[in-house]
């Protein structure tokens, strides 16, 4: 499993393409949204500007970007392909397929929550006591694991043709939903009632409770940690359903 780990891992890195639309891609939208707000404007229900706001929405987007979109994309072409054929006639069990998927999302997923925060830092003069950047990084990077996991779900429960749309679906549906490109304060209330369990809305909310130094709500995280048992289960299952049809 430690070799398929490094592997994935270095085939990641060679992805100039993918590297590149994960890294800038967000820290353009932080610029982009961001980059003009009032910095003494508050979003309403909160005890945060939108500065601050916006810059955990979009270092979590930035690694739900990384972890999820290329995660689904990349199982399907290799299911294709025959990369899966190949590793079926090995011991590998499907967790161990799992953890490889994540692992290598993870490399990605890093740097592009460094380069938001690096920004918001030296464009927008954020302004985080030092363990408070630590536990955003952290935790936002530990968080991403979880769609890291559900994109490999995807990646088997999809066929190549139809995978890039499903995950856009998706991608967007639980982006703009859980309130990583609007603050769900201005939703109707029967609406936050649902996106409160949504795995985006516990996400962005634990970086929220550490911007202002608070302990993220027990809610939140258990809500991403029953996520991601559901979307490893879920990977994994279909990873072994996939090897019995083959």
């Amino acid at each position: 499993m430690n070799t398929l780990i490094r592997l994935e891992i270095a085939r990641t890195l060679r992805n100039k393409k993918f590297m590149f639309f994960s890294l800038l891609y967000p820290a353009g939208l932080f610029l982009a949204i961001a980059g003009s707000a009032d910095p003494n404007d508050k979003v309403s229900g909160t005890n945060l500007t939108l500065t601050l706001y916006y810059t955990v929405a979009m270092a979590s987007f930035g690694a739900l970007t990384s972890v999820l979109v290329g995660n689904s994309e990349r199982i399907a072409k290799e299911r294709e392909q025959g990369w899966v054929r190949q590793l079926r006639l090995t011991t590998l069990p499907g967790r161990g397929y799992v953890i490889a998927k994540v692992a290598s999302a993870a490399v990605v997923s890093l740097p592009s929550i460094l380069i938001v925060f690096g920004l918001a830092a030296t464009a927008k003069h954020v302004r985080l006591e030092a363990w408070q950047w630590l536990a955003l990084t952290g935790s936002i990077w530990a968080g991403s694991m979880v769609f890291a996991a559900l994109g490999v779900a995807i990646g088997y429960l999809v066929s190549g043709d139809a995978v890039r749309p499903v995950t856009m679906i998706i991608y967007f549906g639980l982006s703009i939903l859980g309130g990583l490109w609007f603050p769900t304060t201005g939703y109707p209330e029967w609406l936050n009632d649902v996106v409160r369990w949504l795995p985006t809305h516990a996400y962005a909310a634990i970086g929220r409770a550490i911007e202002v130094g608070d302990a993220p709500a027990a809610s939140d995280v258990a809500v991403m940690v029953g996520y991601l048992l559901l979307f490893t289960g879920g990977a994994a299952w279909l990873y072994r359903k996939d090897t019995l049809k083959a």
